[in-house]
């Protein structure tokens, strides 16, 4: 390391020991002066956490006795010791082999005694040497050592490398304040390689084991290269400390200004008689709290998180959060409301007008009405008597929970009774939501937390009673988060809703005021007790007759509109909608149905915009394939697939309605196998052991040869295969595909049925009747077979639709296989017939 002389000149109680020649002329350092270094015995002094390098000088201070003992037996005889570094610091004696192998023959020029018994050496290193062996251990170390000369070839490398150090140590030097700028020009005027390589080692800041590590390497072209990586790194080192270090200061002196801004920016309000910046937020705040109109508990929770503003700092974090707390809660609507129209002429006038049919709804809504117009007025009049119950509150609100396959005017009713009612509109989709926290909120505790969605939409419609419409309830998720649905339940409960509670308001909100409204497919996957907290209204398939009515009222001028069309420009014939219904969509609702239409409308613009038809355009029937392509379902499909014994068609109730399955029943040579395909759930595959059961029980009264099981494996499949199926109502259709395949009777193709059957042949009720009897008239059958329990349901089915088709009630199979079965032909009589040939010729082969 660099030293300054003068800080070697001794003090006033320090005591001189000996002086060099050298040292008494002052920096006359001149290499011939030196001594030659006695190679055969030379004391060894170890160090500890420092490396001595040739042709540097270096202070050492020693307080060891053998330390101190080795200056006093060889000063000032022998000047010459091996200094060389210890392999570990923290040991104070070491031994030999705790020793390196290599170290520096340095030169004592100076020592002084201290007072407080340690001595200080100023040493000179001479030449690399290497320890051979060692001669004495004891009161210190002997060595005989040889020295170790460097290699060093005088070349453009080396000339290329030493600048490389030069440069990278002025480098150093500029960003390490603590280093004196004179280093820079010793080392910018150093000729020497190798004194280059140790001015610049014994200058940086290198831990013991790097300094030995370069000592010990022979080539001076090494060193520098090294030391060219290691200055390399220091630099990057200390550029990046300074970088955060001007960041650091450059924000605090940012902060600085911005405080004595603020501070003047105070003064300057004061002297102007305003307010500041804080004071200007709670005075905002306590006037918008006095004008909210929150309950007592809400405004004393407000006042109190207010008054905890006030003492708070403004550059506090806390202050942001509470800030943000009280602007929520002072724009909640606690008494903002739309006044509600309560004309029930305008109300059943708005949803005739944006809905067909769903007569259910609509009544259910102008009784709603009904029931606020005569409370209000009698309560105006003052003829309302008090009969209110002590335990359960008056309910203004209501909930409704829609149910019905996709396409059917769910959603889009939540808008109409809004506009018929007068009042605000706000939706929330409730599929895929997992967290609990979604509905009631994340507490403030959290970072970054805020109320739940319940809170946020209300604030956001500014009013306490809109039409909350919250869609797809069917389809919320649950997981480690929390259940929504549970969740849902104080939200829904009229009981209870009331005094919601979200977690980050921590305050009761009343809900009662709102029209709750969700919509759902399916029942199924609704919790129990959240269906009890909503009155259920169903939703049913369109019949054809009521989609031709939509599309004619409301879903062609829409599609006009939306493909900028003008309403006499195109024109649709009643033949070509019945056409599209029938021959392009196959569906509860009439979304697809839109869609089709929207694609004639669009290829009608598109000839417009090109000027290829003036005037109007009618689309019959004829035109429809010309515009949508060819037919996507076809009628005659029922009665090519039921020609043949065995294939029954059945009424299936899906998520989007009801539909039509065929169920067809074969037999191969075999014994007493039945196999069932067709993604069949355990309910299916039981009604089907149970069919089969039945008809082998029956098979002497339907001329079945008794022993047909015992000699055939039947097959029953239902299509389609990838669709999963499952339920009992297919009973009846599986026993009566069973029977004709066994009696060789088709199934007359006009028939549909659906009922669940039990082992003595009674006939159960089912349930999705008016969705299953639409899908039969949907695709043309005239006739269904149904359970006479179901009778009463038939009430449901559209009058037209009821008109047009036949209904057999039944109450057993017999009856069943009665009306749905053909009449024998004469081959199937006499090959099923006891007695008759075997019926082996019509089994189908493998």
């Amino acid at each position: 390391m660099d030293f300054d002389m003068e800080e070697w000149e001794d003090g006033d109680e320090d005591q001189v020991l000996y002086e060099s020649e050298e040292y008494i002329e002052r920096y006359n350092f001149e290499p011939e002066k030196t001594e030659a270094i006695p190679a055969d015995d030379l004391p060894v002094l170890p160090l500890r956490g420092v490396v001595v390098y040739p042709m540097m000088w270096l202070p050492l201070p020693i307080g060891q006795r053998r330390s101190i003992k080795l200056v006093e037996d060889n000063l000032p005889e022998n000047r010459i010791i091996a200094l060389v570094t210890s392999k570990d610091e923290n040991i104070e004696k070491p031994s030999p082999d705790q020793i390196h192998q290599i170290g520096t023959a340095a030169q004592v020029h100076r020592v002084l005694r201290t007072p407080d018994g340690t001595i200080r050496l100023l040493v000179q290193g001479l030449e690399r040497i290497r320890i051979i062996e060692y001669v004495q251990e004891d009161p210190y170390l002997r060595a005989r050592v040889e020295v170790l000369p460097e290699a060093m070839e005088q070349n453009i490398e080396l000339e290329a490398i030493m600048r490389a150090v030069q440069e990278q140590f002025r480098k150093l030097i500029d960003l390490e304040p603590q280093m004196p700028d004179e280093l820079t020009v010793m080392a910018m005027n150093v000729e020497n390689a190798r004194q280059l390589a140790y001015l610049v080692a014994s200058s940086m800041r290198l831990n013991a084991e790097e300094g030995q590590r370069l000592l010990e390497m022979d080539s001076i072209y090494d060193k520098l290269l090294r030391l060219t990586q290691l200055l390399h790194k220091e630099v990057e080192v200390l550029e990046l400390g300074r970088k955060i270090q001007s960041e650091a200061q450059g924000e605090m002196e940012r902060m600085q200004r911005d405080f004595f801004l603020r501070e003047q920016l105070k003064a300057i309000q004061k002297e102007l008689g305003e307010d500041d910046e804080q004071a200007a937020d709670t005075r905002e705040l306590e006037e918008r709290i006095a004008a909210a109109g929150m309950p007592e508990e809400a405004e004393k929770e407000a006042r109190r998180e207010l008054d905890r503003m006030r003492r708070m700092p403004i550059q506090a974090a806390e202050y942001s959060v509470i800030k943000t707390y009280l602007d929520l809660m002072v724009s909640l609507p606690w008494q903002q409301a739309t006044e509600d129209n309560l004309d029930i002429a305008h109300a059943r006038q708005v949803l005739d007008e944006d809905h067909y049919g769903l007569q259910d709804i609509k009544e259910r809504i102008l009784e709603f009405l009904a029931v606020r117009k005569l409370r209000a007025e009698r309560k105006r009049d003052g003829e309302e008597e008090d009969l209110r119950d002590k335990v359960r509150r008056e309910r203004e609100g209501v909930v409704l929970c829609f149910v019905g396959p996709p396409g059917v005017g769910k959603t889009s009713l939540g808008l109409s009774i809004a506009r018929a009612m007068n009042r605000k509109f706000v939706r929330l989709a409730l599929g895929g939501i997992r967290d609990e926290a979604e509905i009631r909120g994340f507490r403030r505790t959290y970072i970054g937390s805020m109320p739940g969605r319940i809170i946020q939409s209300l604030r956001r419609i500014e009013s306490k009673n809109p039409v909350f419409m919250l869609d797809e309830v069917d389809k919320l998720g649950r997981d480690f988060r929390g259940d929504p649905s549970s969740a849902l339940l104080e939200v829904l409960d009229p009981e209870q809703n009331r005094e919601f509670r979200d977690h980050y308001l921590d305050v009761p909100f009343d809900l009662s005021p709102v029209m709750f409204i969700t919509t759902a497919n399916v029942l199924d996957t609704i919790p129990g007790p959240l269906q009890d907290r909503m009155e259920i209204i169903q939703l049913s398939s369109y019949t054809e007759e009521e989609k031709v009515k939509i599309v004619q009222g409301y879903l062609i001028p829409r599609q006009i509109k939306e493909n900028g069309l003008k309403a006499g420009e195109v024109e649709f014939t009643e033949a070509a909608l019945h056409a599209i219904v029938q021959g392009y969509t196959r569906e509860a609702g009439v979304r697809n149905l839109e869609r089709e239409i929207g694609k004639i409308c669009r290829k009608i613009a598109a000839k417009v915009a090109a000027g290829e038809v003036e005037g109007q355009t009618v689309v019959d029937a004829a035109d429809v394939p010309l515009y949508l392509g060819r037919r996507k379902f076809h009628r005659e499909e029922i009665a090519e697939r039921t020609e043949l014994p065995g294939v029954a068609t059945g009424l299936a109730w899906t998520m989007t309605g009801g539909d039509v399955m065929f169920f067809e029943a074969t037999r191969v040579p075999g014994s007493k196998g039945f196999t069932l395909t067709g993604q069949l759930g355990d309910v299916m595959k039981e009604s089907a052991q149970a069919a089969l059961s039945y008809i082998r029980s029956r098979a002497a009264s339907l001329n079945i040869d008794p022993d047909f099981f015992a000699k055939s494996d039947i097959h029953l499949h239902i299509p389609a295969g990838a669709i999963p199926k499952d339920g009992p109502s297919a009973g009846i259709t599986m026993a009566t595909a069973l029977a004709s395949l066994l009696t060789g009777r088709p199934v007359r193709s006009d028939v549909g049925m659906t009922g669940e059957i039990t082992l003595r042949g009674k006939v159960l009720p089912i349930g999705g009747l008016k969705e299953k009897v639409l899908a039969a008239a949907r695709v043309g059958l005239t006739t269904v077979i149904l359970p006479k329990q179901n009778a009463a349901d038939l009430d449901d089915v559209p009058e037209t639709v009821r008109e047009q088709m036949k209904f057999i009630l039944v109450d057993t199979v017999d009856e069943v296989l009665a009306a749905a079965l053909e009449e024998p032909t004469a081959s199937a009589a006499a090959n099923a017939a006891p007695g008759a040939a075997p019926w082996a010729e019509e089994i189908l082969p493998h």
